[in-house]
């Protein structure tokens, strides 16, 4: 029976993956148009000018929307593989073979002892709640080496650490996988990793930390958690303006820098939180690893400057890689993160513009979505304290007879 019933999940799952992955291909192909602005135009045009820079042999210097570490340019290149379509289609074929990938490797994980496919199934259903963005940036690409990484980790250790260390040279974030890694190994290999790709673009290509500069003038997003602030001071005389700014649409004018060094501090908050919760740890298991970099990257998301719809890629996989462990204890914090990714795609894109216009409906849906995340935060972060930082037990007071003892009585 076990066997059986293995066998008709297996189907399912394989079923339910191909229909979303088709009905995804069939939106960025434009066979079917997707509510809302043309989600692809990224692609094909910022991306696409990005590539065109990047093949002369140096990185767009002169291009603030240029925010990424420069292994990121490895995946704007990567249409180059498939001479034989354009460049916009090309790179969709790519994101969903990455898809695959990241797919088989949960698949393949989820049937092994200890393992469970509770987590390939947050990927099957929670990539397409995204709907074609999720093939229209390369951050699906990002997350399956994140995948890859968490799952190498207990068998291949300098296999996690070379795919760390390489993830966090496409988009920063992967690096947050460590924060529970204990072995020298994958340290060690990670930070060779990202040494070896940084001197070898250094030498290579000119240009590939301008990124830190574009990315540290960053303003406050009208998606982000602070962003809230300003939907509604719109409605009470706020003289600020919503403006296409370093790539992404945030808000400008008074009390901006404030909220954004606000976040900033919060994002300091969130880095000494979880520096606390490191030392004081003692309890590891197999599923800490992945529980904790899920709790990472849930954190610094919430309290970013900047949460655009793909960000939610990544807590998608981190998701499916942590409850694909059985002893995993993030099991309801996966499923907001999958409700916080269904009222995503209705605010963007969907219903972006009324987000842009501030009114009730765009303000709501922002409300539920970072709402969702927060409380995914919260009882994340509670669990992951709960299961490996032990309780300090109550010291006996002097004189009193220790409580096994209350109710003995004497002859």
């Amino acid at each position: 029976m076990k066997t059986t019933g293995s066998g008709r999940s297996l189907v399912w799952l394989l079923g339910t993956w191909g229909v979303t992955r088709l009905l995804l291909l069939l939106f960025v192909f434009k066979v079917y148009v997707f509510p809302g602005p043309d989600v692809t135009s990224d692609v094909s045009v910022i991306y696409q000018g990005w590539y065109e820079v990047l093949r002369t042999g140096t990185f767009p210097l002169d291009d603030v929307t240029w925010q990424y570490p420069p292994a990121a340019a490895l995946a704007i290149l990567s249409p180059a593989l498939l001479p034989f379509l354009g460049y916009a289609q090309a790179f969709f074929v790519l994101a969903f073979v990455a898809d695959l990938a990241a797919f088989a490797l949960l698949l393949y994980a989820g049937l092994r002892p200890g393992k469970s496919l509770r987590g390939t199934w947050v990927w099957v259903v929670g990539v397409p709640l995204l709907g074609p963005t999720v093939y229209a940036r390369y951050d699906v690409m990002v997350t399956a080496v994140a995948i890859a990484a968490v799952l190498a980790g207990t068998r291949h250790p300098r296999v996690m650490g070379a795919l760390v260390g390489f993830g966090a040279m496409l988009k920063v974030w992967p690096m947050l996988i460590l924060v529970a890694v204990r072995r020298r190994g994958v340290w060690a290999w990670a930070v060779g990793t990202v040494a070896a790709v940084a001197a070898l673009f250094a030498v290579a290509m000119p240009g590939p930390f301008a990124f830190l500069t574009f990315q540290r003038d960053r303003g406050t997003e009208v998606e982000s958690l602070g962003s809230l602030v300003f939907h509604v001071a719109r409605h009470h005389g706020w003289s600020g303006q919503v403006l296409l700014n370093y790539g992404s649409v945030e808000f400008v004018g008074p009390g901006v820098q404030a909220v954004s060094t606000a976040a900033l501090l919060l994002t300091g908050m969130t880095f000494g939180w979880l520096l606390m919760w490191r030392l004081t740890a003692t309890r590891f298991e197999a599923a800490t690893v992945a529980d904790a970099a899920f709790v990472a990257v849930l954190m610094f998301t919430v309290t970013s400057r900047v949460i655009s719809p793909q960000y939610m890629v990544w807590l998608i996989g981190l998701a499916a890689v942590s409850v694909c462990f059985r002893g995993s204890r993030m099991g309801t914090p996966a499923v907001l993160v999958l409700l916080a990714s269904f009222v995503t795609v209705l605010e963007f894109p969907i219903w972006f513009s009324h987000v842009v216009q501030s009114d009730p409906l765009g303000i709501t849906l922002l409300a539920l979505r970072n709402g969702l995340l927060v409380l995914a935060t919260v009882l994340a972060a509670r669990a992951l304290w709960r299961a490996t930082v032990p309780r300090e037990e109550p010291a006996p007071v002097p004189g009193q007879p220790a409580r096994a003892n209350e109710t003995s009585v004497s002859p």
